[in-house]
């Protein structure tokens, strides 16, 4: 799989609602805390694994996201 860059996204990847919508500042918040779980580009749920040394996030269209 490939690792993707942090791309421009049409949905947020906590909630899965449109990013255009507003802010979303609860999502910001838990975002410095866990991963993400909707893919930022077509809005699936992704698989996500949390280690203690990291997580990693796949979309079955896009790939993979670590952290």
């Amino acid at each position: 799989m490939t690792e993707l860059a942090e791309p421009t996204t049409a949905w947020c990847d906590r909630c899965g609602e449109s990013a255009a919508a507003g802010p979303h500042p609860g999502c910001a918040t838990a975002r410095a805390l866990e991963p993400p779980r909707y893919c930022g580009h077509c809005r699936r749920r992704m698989k996500v694994q949390v280690l203690p040394v990291g997580w990693s996030a796949v979309c079955v269209e896009h790939g993979e996201l670590r952290g």
